[in-house]
């Protein structure tokens, strides 16, 4: 665990669905919490989308985020190996070092947005937004 702050990042293949949702639910958690000191955010896909997905776009926006400019961008395998915590979605092609102990990967295993109606859309982003708010609880434990 580095000592200045806690670096996190939501990782999935296009960058443009799962894990652009996990970083706005993450990047306000994180000012809801006063942690903007101590919590680095991070996202990207090992295939970046062009854009991100119009059903994610729209139902983020029904709670009060605006995607429509964020740009899915490649994560290197370097940002992934200097962060302390790594969420994959369930379509990972990660291969960090087996040797990276101070990692902690998790796949959070869930469905791909794109091309579902909007009530399962809704229901991922709801689930993601407890998976990041019980991350943040994790967090906040660890921090001093």
């Amino acid at each position: 665990m580095s000592g200045e702050s806690i670096r996190v990042s939501f990782v999935c293949v296009q960058n443009a669905g799962r894990s652009q949702m996990s970083t706005a639910f993450a990047e306000r958690e994180r000012e809801r919490r006063g942690l903007e000191e101590s919590v680095e955010i991070l996202t990207g896909g090992t295939h970046p989308a062009d854009h991100v997905h119009d059903v994610v776009i729209e139902v983020m926006d029904e709670e009060g985020f605006d995607l429509s400019d964020r740009t899915p961008r490649e994560i290197t395998t370097a940002e992934l190996e200097s962060c302390d915590y790594v969420m994959t979605m369930g379509c990972s092609t990660l291969e960090l070092d087996a040797d990276e102990d101070d990692v902690d990967v998790r796949d959070w295993a869930l469905e791909d947005p794109d091309r579902q109606d909007l009530n399962r859309v809704r229901e991922i982003r709801d689930e993601v937004r407890q998976r990041v708010s019980a991350l943040f609880d994790e967090i906040e434990r660890e921090l001093p």
